[in-house]
This record gives structure tokens, C-alpha cells and sequence, in this order.
């Protein structure tokens, strides 16, 4: 049994609580564009926690930060969350959605043209909440037309990530940040606002061809360290060679969960959500009604059906000669058919009426908003 401060596990702890003063500013730099948590970090190095363990803990080994991200971790964790991946074609988009839901849910095949063609969403039970993941495909690549580039992918990213996502993941290989990918970064943001830089992360793949730290490879491009600065500096790295290392997802969750915290657990939304999700939600009540009134009609029409043929089978059975048994059977035969008739008709407008939020997901987005977001990416200069 020993004593020790919640949070700050690090060699020098002793020395941070004898000097308040010098506690703030090692917070400052230990907590850089949160100074959300500044606050709350002091009350927890103010307190002190008995601890039974039976093993020797290397103090060295625990960072200030990582136990922030476990404290976001265990309040968000079972929250779901609303994940876009977003960046270039060839980034690896695809591999870090299959890395994240632990399956092969999206399609990846090596080739220097998009394999994505349009948005996808996937939904899988991750660290015991659900994670939906929308995957997107290269939005600027040069093969594609203005009309394919506002109706097949600004305006069904919008829709299939409405109200808004969680985090938006930006996705970059770890090589060299070229220009292109800078002005790709720039027209994503456009799409988003700049409001969504406080829920960007910036997902680095291919980690295992990293020949130094993620940290000098970050150093070493002007370009990215604006976009991380902008981010807050969020990222993370993946190995999406091997999907089986489970670790990297749970870290990156952690992080996501940062993210959810930070904003009071609200998602990221904007003028362009708001109408959306607006319109997915007014669709399905105006076809519940539809649905309901056609049910309506169906049902009328099948009693009026069955009021005819109980006539008519009335008046064969009067002619035969059968007992008051098999009349019986006989009624209760047809109302039964009639009966699986109108279940039929239940089950399949149901079924439509559940479909109808994702049908609504392939529409396009209204006009007027696509064409404005557009504008944004035009201002961007190439």
C-alpha cells in the first residue's frame, strides 16, 4: 500500500505539488489548446488515492497526457459515435475503416484511382459501444466532374453523417506532404467549416514505413504543422497492416472520446447539418403517414373483401352437404388468409418506413447549400 497523486504519475510529481505556480505552467504545456482541462487537472493533483498493488509501477512510463485521455475514455466510452474519414485518394481511408471496425467492411484494392466511388457507412460493436464509420471517397480528384463532385460526394457525405459526426478523421500517409495534399486538406475544410477544426484529428497511416519518430515527421513539414496547429495538434497513427492490433484503436478511441468531452458530448454540426438532418427526419413522417393511410385503405378494402367471399361461401355451404364443423373451417380459413394478407402489407410499408432514412441518405442535398459549400472550394486557390 502507498500514496500516491491521481494524476500526476511522472518523475518530477513531488516537485509539481510543493510548486503551485510551476504546476500551472507545466500544465500549460502538457495540456497545449485545452485549457478546458487545465482547471480540472489541478483539483486532481490536489487529491490523493490509496492504491493497493501487488506489482512495482514504473512511474517513468505514465504521461499527464495519456491519463487525461483515460479519463475522457472512461466517462465517453460508452457513448456511440458518428466517425468521417476524410483525405486524398491512396491515403488509406478504407484499410483505417476496416482497422477501426475490425473487419473487412469497405473495399481496399491497391490503384491509383479511387476504389471508393461514393460514400459508405458501416456500423460495428468497437470496445463495447457502437462506431459508425462513413468512408469517402478522393472528393478532388481530377477524373471527375463538377455535377459527380456536389451530388455523388459533398452531398452524400453531409447526408450519411447527419446530424453530424463525432470526429472528422483526416487521413494522410505518412510520405511526403505534397502541395496537392495541402490544397485537398484546404477543400475539405471548406466542405466542413472551420468550426470543425475543434473535431478534426489528423489519422496518420502506413505507420510501420515511419523511419523516425511521428513527431520529426511532423517537424519536418510547415504545411502539416499549420493543419495539426488548426487541429489542436490531435493525431494518431495506424498500422493498417495488421488489423489485429487492437491497441492502436482503443488509443485512437481514447482520443475521439477527447474530442466528444471537450464539446460537452455534442457532435459537430453546422447550417448544412441542421438542414439535413431537418429534412431526414421530416421524410419518414411524411411517409409514416402515407404508409399509415395506405394501410388504412388496404384494410378497408380487405374487410369489404372478406364481407364478399363470406357471402359467397355462405351460400355454396348452405348447398353442400357438410357438418357446422367444417363450416367453421372453412370461414376460418379465409380469415386467416385474409388475415396473413394484411400482416403482409404491415410488415412490408414497416420495412420501407425503417429504409427511408437511408434512402433519404442517397438523395442529394439541397441546392442552394451545395452550391454555397462549393463556392467555399472555389475560393481556394489552386
Amino acid at each position: 500500500m502507498f500514496r500516491m497523486t491521481a494524476c500526476c504519475l511522472c518523475s518530477a510529481s513531488g516537485d509539481h505539488q510543493r510548486n503551485p505556480r510551476r504546476n500551472r505552467a507545466w500544465l500549460r504545456q502538457a495540456t497545449p489548446h485545452r485549457p478546458q482541462e487545465e482547471g480540472a487537472a489541478l483539483v486532481l493533483m490536489t487529491r490523493t488515492v490509496s492504491i493497493n498493488m501487488d506489482y512495482s509501477l514504473d512511474s517513468q512510463s505514465v504521461c499527464f497526457g495519456s491519463l487525461m485521455s483515460a479519463s475522457s475514455f472512461s466517462h465517453w466510452s460508452s457513448v456511440s459515435v458518428r466517425l468521417v474519414l476524410v483525405g486524398m485518394t491512396g491515403a488509406g481511408k478504407s484499410s483505417s475503416g476496416n482497422t477501426i471496425l475490425g473487419r473487412k467492411a469497405f473495399r481496399v484494392v491497391k490503384s491509383p484511382s479511387s476504389v471508393t466511388k461514393e460514400c459508405s457507412k458501416e456500423t460495428e460493436s468497437v470496445a463495447g459501444r457502437d462506431i459508425t464509420v462513413v468512408d469517402t471517397p478522393g472528393m478532388f480528384d481530377t477524373d471527375i466532374s463538377e455535377e459527380e463532385l456536389l451530388t455523388q460526394k459533398i452531398s452524400k457525405c453531409i447526408n450519411m453523417t447527419a446530424p453530424g459526426p463525432h470526429a472528422i478523421i483526416l487521413v494522410i500517409k505518412v510520405d511526403v506532404f505534397t502541395e496537392e495534399e495541402r490544397l485537398s486538406v484546404e477543400k475539405i475544410r471548406a466542405i466542413f467549416g472551420e468550426a470543425a477544426d475543434k473535431h478534426t484529428i489528423v489519422l496518420f497511416t502506413h505507420g510501420d514505413e515511419l523511419t523516425s519518430s511521428i513527431e520529426e515527421f511532423m517537424e519536418a513539414n510547415e504545411a502539416l504543422q499549420e493543419i495539426l496547429s488548426r487541429c489542436g495538434g490531435r493525431h494518431h497513427v495506424f498500422n493498417n497492416k495488421d488489423m489485429e492490433d487492437r491497441n492502436q484503436v482503443v488509443e485512437f478511441l481514447q482520443k475521439v472520446d477527447g474530442v466528444v468531452a471537450a464539446s460537452g458530448g455534442e457532435h459537430y454540426t453546422s447550417d448544412s447539418y441542421q438542414h439535413v438532418e431537418l429534412m431526414l427526419k421530416t421524410r419518414p413522417e411524411e411517409l409514416k403517414k402515407l404508409y399509415e393511410k395506405k394501410l388504412q385503405d388496404i384494410q378497408r378494402e380487405l374487410e369489404a373483401r372478406i364481407a364478399e367471399e363470406m357471402k359467397k361461401l355462405q351460400e355454396r355451404i348452405e348447398t353442400l352437404t357438410v357438418s357446422e364443423q367444417e363450416k367453421e373451417e372453412k370461414i376460418k380459413e379465409l380469415e386467416r388468409l385474409n388475415q396473413c394478407k394484411l400482416t403482409e402489407y404491415k410488415r412490408y410499408y414497416e420495412t420501407k418506413l425503417r429504409e427511408a432514412r437511408q434512402e433519404e441518405e442517397q438523395t442529394c442535398t439541397h441546392p442552394n447549400i451545395i452550391q454555397k459549400i462549393f463556392q467555399q472550394i472555389r475560393k481556394i486557390k489552386s
